[in-house]
């Protein structure tokens, strides 16, 4: 998807869902004890939240092998990843992608929706074509799901269709996710939708938006894939904001604003957001769907260090 450019380089173990819908993770275990200038900056207590990395946050440290990256942040207090592209990878990567996560008690959050983009899932068209495309895409994700022991899959439905009148349009995008949950369902699987920032012809931008299609569709298999960066940027008002469709959501993703970068890195008080969320009882992934501002050892450091700073509410 394009804007996933961003991220680097680019099971659920024990997992069940709160009534409201809510993905509640399994208990934080406790996790190898670090050495080296890892050990004498941040120490490796699990994190509060259950933070998700992404490939290539900690290759510097790790190397290049996202398994590698995987053990690393373990041992430095993650206890959870998210892979935009896990559909795109080979089968048998997945699978032991899913066997490392199983063996060290991490949950999987997030992988985006197998062959459909931001700009390529017409949803809202209500054209014929279009959702049989997004249906094969969700036989696609439940077969991903399997392999790596996830619940959750994102969902985009693209862009505005502007020659019909926006009652018509979501209307067609309830629709089709009605169908799409239908296959997802009986497998637990989860599809959250995504309100997104990045350009003013996609269709789905407010959370609230997301809300009112989520009720509509009324299946514990669609659900809100709230991402504060592009709250931030569509609205601000993000406590507020999340306390209105609390029960809906399903997700959460991270990205400091201006920037997309780590908490701290720009505007939005993480450590009262986090804090905010804890208290609320969620126990699922947090989605670390955000760049590095710095670079080498010396970034991913400052990245740990920032995360346990906004960590630091309890």
């Amino acid at each position: 998807m394009k804007r996933r450019n961003f991220v680097q380089s680019s099971v659920l173990a024990g997992a069940s869902l709160f009534t409201t819908g809510v993905l509640k993770a399994s208990a934080l275990t406790g996790c190898a004890q670090p050495t080296g200038e890892v050990a004498a900056v941040v120490g490796d207590k699990p994190f509060n939240l259950n933070y998700g990395i992404h490939d290539g946050m900690f290759k510097s440290h790790a190397g290049d092998d996202f398994i590698d990256q995987i053990k690393f942040a373990y041992d430095k207090g993650f206890r959870a990843i998210e892979d935009n592209g896990m559909s795109g990878r080979p089968v048998e990567q997945q699978k032991k992608i899913g066997d490392t996560l199983a063996k060290l008690g991490m949950a999987m959050g997030v992988f985006v929706q197998p062959g459909l983009g931001n700009d390529s899932n017409m949803l809202a068209t209500g054209n014929a074509d279009q959702v049989e495309k997004f249906i094969a895409s969700c036989k696609q994700a439940v077969e991903v799901a399997k392999r790596i022991g996830s619940k959750l899959v994102t969902v985009v439905p693209g862009d505005f269709a502007r020659k019909l009148p926006i009652g018509v349009q979501t209307g067609n995008v309830i629709e089709a996710v009605k169908k799409g949950a239908a296959i997802l369902e009986p497998h637990g699987v989860i599809m959250v939708l995504e309100p997104l920032s990045d350009n003013p012809d996609l269709f789905l931008r407010t959370p609230d938006q997301a809300y009112a299609i989520c009720k509509a569709v009324g299946s514990p298999s669609c659900k809100i894939l709230y991402d504060m960066y592009h709250v931030q940027r569509n609205q601000g008002n993000i406590i507020p904001t999340l306390d209105l469709v609390y029960d809906e959501i399903g997700y959460y993703q991270i990205g400091d604003n201006p920037g997309r970068k780590e908490p701290g890195t720009g505007e939005v008080n993480y450590k009262n957001i986090f804090k905010h969320i804890y208290n609320k009882g969620y126990k699922g992934v947090m989605g670390m769907e955000h760049g590095t501002a710095g670079t080498g050892k010396e970034g991913e450091l400052a990245l740990i260090k920032a995360y346990r700073e906004a960590d630091s509410f309890i």
